[in-house]
């Protein structure tokens, strides 16, 4: 008799999302459990909705399947290819073992949890001084309940009768080319090696959960835009017995209102006026760790750059700061009255300058300067 399709069996669509094939298998599996259904069937039932998410929520195995059917997962019998014992999925195996195959080989050993990926803005302050905060990321973690054993703690999980252990069983095929020897994934225990009649109350068998996780992240001094941080094991959770996978905390710093960075200096654009640039004063300019005073010096030309040392950034691996790094921007004045006209041109003529007259046009005052 024909096996039953394992979308069937969990009622879900053959381009169903992971999300719906887990939410279908929940709901199947509270359905028919058999500490709640004591219904004639319910348990076989129970049996064959765990047999066929153990298959549809694994992406390799569901790859398989897609490709192969049952086939992929159990000897397919006779019929098929000129009577010789095999279908076309079985050719897959028998030219696997000579030439690589048709389609993709599950490995059963312990795999290592995916890398995960996330996002993390910080203020300019906090990228030049370092900062230590609590993410919140959805992961999937090993099951606390089962421990990952999938089982229902206190429930017997045994060695598996059909492979005895190994997760494979071997078998001989007549084809027309003779007979060979393939070895497959055994289709009791699907390459566990062992198997249990009870699943996890709380996974539901899968030997996982997906949970909201809080994660510590500390930021070191002097990081920089798209820098990542990498926090070893905080990733997913490794499939059959396999270590976690990372967390990879890429950083996006805020732009500043007043400040720029220049690998470990920081730029800061000050505007004086034309008296102060020429006579020299002392302002006060602000800093990463607040208002300090600087001296500018008489003449100053706008466009001149001006350093405070030590108050840029730190380095990320070593010691020592970078500078600040404050450019003098000469401002112009718009406005002027009549007096401050009067006196500007007083200055002029002081220093030997011709100062334009406002009573000419544009053209006379351009002859008088290439004169």
């Amino acid at each position: 008799m024909a096996k039953e399709d394992y979308y069937d069996i969990l009622g879900v669509p053959r381009g169903a999302t992971d999300e719906e094939i887990k939410k279908a298998y929940r709901k199947l599996a509270r359905k028919y459990h058999p500490d709640v259904n004591k219904e004639p069937g319910a348990e076989e039932r129970f049996k064959q909705i765990n047999e066929a998410y153990s298959v549809l929520g694994d992406p390799e195995k569901r790859a398989q399947y897609d490709n192969f059917g049952h086939a992929a997962f159990e000897d397919a019998g006779q019929g098929g290819f000129g009577g010789f014992g095999f279908g076309f999925e079985d050719l897959g195996d028998i030219f696997s073992e000579f030439f690589g195959g048709f389609g993709p080989r599950q490995s059963h050993r312990p795999q290592r949890g995916a890398d995960l990926r996330y996002e993390l803005t910080i203020s300019f302050e906090e990228a030049a001084f370092g900062t230590e905060t609590e993410i919140t990321i959805p992961r999937t973690e090993v099951c606390e309940h089962c421990g990952g054993n999938r089982a229902e703690p206190g429930t017997p999980i045994v060695t598996c009768p059909e492979c005895r252990g190994t997760g494979q069983v071997t078998y001989t095929q007549a084809t027309p080319f003779g007979h060979f020897t393939s070895t497959r994934t055994c289709g009791r225990c699907l390459g566990e090696g062992r198997t249990f009649d009870t699943p996890c109350s709380v996974c539901y068998g899968s030997g996982t959960q997906r949970k909201m996780s809080r994660v510590k992240v500390k930021v070191p001094p002097g990081i920089n835009d798209g820098q990542s941080l990498r926090l070893a094991g905080k990733g997913e959770a490794g499939v059959r017995g396999g270590p976690p996978g990372d967390l990879f905390v890429v950083i996006r710093v805020k732009p500043h209102e007043l400040f720029k960075r220049q690998g470990q200096n920081v730029i800061l654009e000050v505007p004086i006026s034309f008296v102060q640039a020429a006579l020299g004063d002392e302002i006060e300019v602000p800093t990463l760790e607040g208002p300090v005073k600087m001296r500018i010096p008489e003449g100053t030309q706008s466009g001149r750059v001006l350093r405070l040392r030590g108050k840029g950034i730190p380095h990320l691996r070593g010691a020592g700061r970078g500078d600040q790094l404050v450019e003098i921007r000469v401002v112009t004045p718009t406005k002027l009255t009549a007096k401050q006209k009067q006196l500007l041109r007083e200055f002029a003529k002081a220093g030997g300058e011709n100062p334009p007259d406002e009573n000419k046009g544009f053209f006379e005052r351009m002859k008088d300067a290439l004169r």
